[in-house]
């Protein structure tokens, strides 16, 4: 069985990373921005919770994000593991399914992927979506082909307000007062290894892969 979490700040490249490492392990894997999507679409009673505590501008308790990725980890038991996509966010998120995983040797490994801040900024700054159909762009890896217009529909392309320098130096705080302790708590249990992200998207997956085996 493999359990495994992927870890790193936002524009590290974890979603593209988890979703070609799941699709070689042949394991699912979740990230709990998708769990909250999907329970707020089967209007669940996790989701009607969810919702009660967005609606009013105040954060999700780890209790409840907790109960989300367990239920899906349960739903998920004979699939041969799971890979959790920038989950844990706190440590108390990390210690709670550590605790419920401890039946099951806990969790095998914590890929965390590395990115320089300069690199971060340079990276979430330059995206941008389209607002018809909401392709995602790169304009420094991936622009595209007319300037401001999206390839796929013509439609104009814009950048989201959280992906300006301003709040996108803001989330960078925050991950690293909330997740950088994760770091220290799974190296502390021997479980984590550190994979540079600033590299060819093929090249960081092979690392990963090759710090999987390890």
């Amino acid at each position: 069985m493999v359990k495994v979490i992927l870890l790193g700040p936002p524009g590290a490249g974890k979603g593209t990373q988890a979703e070609r490492l799941a699709q070689k392990q042949g394991v699912p894997r979740v990230s709990s921005g998708d769990l909250f999507r999907d329970h707020q679409r089967r209007d669940s009673d996790l989701g009607q919770l969810a919702r009660s505590y967005m609606e009013r501008g105040v954060l999700v308790p780890d209790e409840v994000t907790i109960k989300m990725v367990m239920e899906w980890i349960e739903a998920n038991g004979d699939q041969g593991g799971f890979i959790l996509d920038g989950f844990p966010r706190t440590l108390a998120q990390a210690e709670a399914l550590e605790s419920a995983l401890a039946d099951d040797g806990g969790v095998d490994k914590v890929l965390y992927i590395t990115v320089s801040q300069e690199e971060l900024l340079r990276r979430l700054t330059g995206r941008m979506l389209c607002r018809d159909c909401q392709t995602p762009y790169q304009l420094a890896s991936a622009p595209p082909r007319q300037p401001g217009k999206c390839d796929k529909c013509g439609g104009e392309l814009y950048q989201r307000p959280d992906d300006q320098r301003e709040a996108v130096a803001e989330r960078l705080l925050v991950y690293d007062k909330e997740t950088k302790p994760l770091v220290s708590y799974y190296r502390n249990a021997e479980v984590l290894i550190e994979i540079s992200g600033e590299d060819s998207i093929e090249n960081v997956g092979k690392a990963l892969t090759d710090g999987l085996r390890s």
